[in-house]
């Protein structure tokens, strides 16, 4: 029962009957709502929930980091669902004074994997949940492990990286990927990448949106670019990330 689950801050979510109105803070759990059939129940989402293409008509209530209270009191959700790594235990403070919410904080394929389990028991939607845990495992299954060490940018100007303590570490470790850096997101110059020597420099489609011109910058270092969705949306996403993502990891 959805009462009975623990969220990622240790709190209890106390419903009494599954949500009908919904509000994902999350653009990776937006998506994993509609592909869990749960569209319908979803009234309000951030202006960087973009997927899927349903989520352009929804009401926005801010961003990740800025949610707009006045706008999320007016939408009259039954359950906020938001995740420790996108939202600030400020805006989650703020939003659990008035609502039920649910944080997630999946930091292995594993628990991205419960997360989804968690989002079907506390919808009332276990049968569709428990299927695309058996999709993305089934994808998982299919992977052939290959070693390779890497540096992942996620910025420029400063240069800064996603660490070994983040998802995105956790992730490319399935398809056999090695990060040098520890930490979460440390910042680190040129030089100090090419005194690491890592098989290749791995550029981020997002939050900063490399692309080919940045390459260069890089001198010495073989470098992909990388999409930074199927790398860090831990929901449904997880499918495409296993069938698709080793091309770009080349």
């Amino acid at each position: 029962m959805a009462s009975d689950l623990i969220d990622a801050r240790g709190q209890a979510l106390h419903l009494k009957a599954p949500p009908r109105r919904i509000v994902s803070l999350v653009p990776s759990t937006t998506e994993s709502l509609f592909a869990l059939g749960l569209g319908e129940r979803v009234v309000g989402v951030t202006r960087f929930c973009e997927s899927p293409s349903q989520v352009k008509e929804l009401p926005k209530v801010g961003g990740t980091k800025d949610v707009d209270l006045d706008r999320l009191l007016a939408l009259k959700p039954d359950l906020v669902i938001g995740n420790v790594e996108e939202n600030s235990a400020q805006i989650a403070e703020q939003v659990g004074a008035h609502f039920p919410l649910w944080m997630a904080f999946p930091k292995s394929v594993d628990d991205a994997l419960q997360d989804l389990r968690d989002l079907g028991a506390i919808c009332g939607v276990q049968d569709a949940a428990l299927d695309w845990v058996a999709r993305i495992q089934r994808a998982r299954d299919s992977l052939v492990p290959t070693p390779f060490t890497y540096l992942y940018l996620i910025w420029r100007k400063p240069w800064m990286a996603a660490g070994q303590d983040c998802f995105i570490s956790a992730l490319l470790q399935e398809f056999g990927g090695e990060n040098l850096l520890p930490g979460r997101y440390p910042e680190l110059a040129l030089e100090q990448m090419q005194a690491l020597r890592p098989d290749r420099v791995l550029l981020s489609s997002e939050p900063f949106p490399f692309s080919e011109k940045h390459r260069a910058e890089l001198e010495g270092l073989e470098t992909a670019l990388v999409d930074g969705a199927l790398c860090s949306w831990h929901g449904v996403r997880l499918e495409r990330a296993f069938l698709e993502l080793g091309v770009q990891l080349g």
